[in-house]
């Protein structure tokens, strides 16, 4: 079991019950559990947004490899400042790939220094919070 929860927390798979990893995985209140939600932005599910976000959250988790190599993993700037201002360097962004679309289209995974993940579907006009838990 132990080594469930550890690769729970880690992967964040859902794998096993939810009673288990919920007072594990999460802070206590509803306050910061999913990194990232103190920053007022709407928080979704990961499991709510396109499949293909999903498999570039697991993409990221393995570290690799990703489709566009010149691409994915770079440094977000956060220029406009909608994510959470934080040092250069902070935000890292991946794309999320679009069916149909010639090039990288719109769609991206950031990642944060402190676990947040964020994604946008409007090249980075908006963003929500995402719970990979979810």
């Amino acid at each position: 079991m132990a080594g469930w929860l550890i690769r729970d927390v880690t992967t964040g798979s859902t794998g096993a019950p939810s009673t288990t990893s919920s007072s594990v995985s999460k802070p206590s209140g509803s306050s910061g559990a999913v990194p990232g939600s103190s920053s007022g932005l709407p928080v979704k599910a990961l499991s709510s947004l396109p499949k293909e976000a999903g498999d570039t959250w697991k993409l990221i988790q393995k570290g690799g490899p990703f489709p566009y190599p010149r691409n994915d993993g770079v440094v977000f700037h956060n220029n406009g400042n909608v994510l959470p201002r934080n040092k250069d360097g902070y935000y890292h962004e991946y794309t999320v790939d679009t069916p149909g679309a010639k090039n990288r289209a719109t769609r991206r995974l950031i990642t944060g220094s402190q676990r947040e993940l964020y994604y946008t579907d409007d090249h980075y006009d908006s963003f929500v919070v995402v719970d990979p838990t979810r």
